[in-house]
């Protein structure tokens, strides 16, 4: 276990982190993940998803419908994280109390024993800020029942909810990609030197281009980002972690084919 948690303490990378997550829980029985992760939520819910950050190892399929498809919004132990800012809760302590679903909770776990999504934990990651949830979703291998994983988690399920906060944190602290549409190399330029200070004619001078230039760069950064002020775009940039990141830094883009890999615990984003 410590060194493993070293491994994640010294990772750079995000794929490296969710490599390392993925295979120690499949070693438990979770052989399919899904975290969820947001700074910019609101009182009535999780906010625009375009500002989250979602991973999987789950197959596509159900990757599309579950995530994508937005189905989770009403997934009962959605509405459980929501109640609960902190703990795990098993899936038979919902799913087997018909009396408490709604219609629509019902028909999500319908779709996910129809998937073999059929036994699981989730567990729900405390943040600092009331804007800000982050939870996992450990679904078992197929074939072990939720009394057998129950079992698992009374031996481990300490050792797994440690080992997915700390995860959660070295992922906190990485540059976060979320569905918004990246900003150009002139764009995060533009809105670092006004972060530094500088005014839009100081940033013109330094990045050698007209004020209206630096304005238009600035207009389409705070679209992207969906705000309406500079500062807010500034605010958000360094909420995701992105401020003063090197440029030539590898990346993940949400639009690629991530299912091409073999390996199972590459990271599936949410599509655009």
């Amino acid at each position: 276990m410590l060194e493993l948690l070293e491994q994640l303490v010294r990772s750079t990378s995000l794929q490296n982190v969710w490599h390392l997550l993925g295979h120690r829980l499949n070693g438990y029985g979770f052989d399919r993940l899904i975290y969820g992760y947001t700074k910019f939520a609101t009182q009535n819910g999780i906010g625009e998803l375009e500002d989250a950050l979602f991973l999987s190892s789950h197959d596509t399929d159900y990757f599309n419908e579950f995530i994508d498809g937005k189905m989770f919004i009403h997934a009962p132990l959605t509405r459980w994280a929501r109640e609960n800012p902190s703990g795990y809760c098993s899936w038979g302590d919902l799913w087997e109390r018909p009396e408490v679903l709604t219609a629509e909770e019902r028909g999500v776990i319908a779709f996910n024993q129809h998937m073999g999504v059929t036994a699981g934990y989730t567990i729900a990651i405390p943040t600092a800020s009331p804007r800000s949830y982050a939870l996992f979703a450990l679904t078992g291998a197929r074939g072990i029942t939720q009394a057998e994983l129950d079992a698992i988690w009374d031996d481990h399920g300490k050792e797994i909810e440690v080992l997915c906060n700390i995860a959660h944190l070295k992922i906190a602290s990485l540059p976060i990609e979320t569905k918004r549409a990246k900003l150009s190399r002139r764009q995060l330029e533009a809105l670092e030197w006004v972060a530094e200070g500088k005014s839009n004619q100081d940033a013109a001078t330094i990045m050698a281009v007209s004020v209206p230039t630096i304005e238009k760069h600035l207009r389409l950064a705070r679209e992207k980002l969906g705000v309406e002020t500079t500062p807010q775009a500034v605010a958000k940039l360094t909420f995701l972690n992105q401020m003063y990141v090197s440029t030539e830094r590898e990346t993940f883009h949400l639009n690629e084919e991530t299912t091409r890999s073999r390996d199972p615990w590459h990271p599936k984003f949410l599509k655009r």
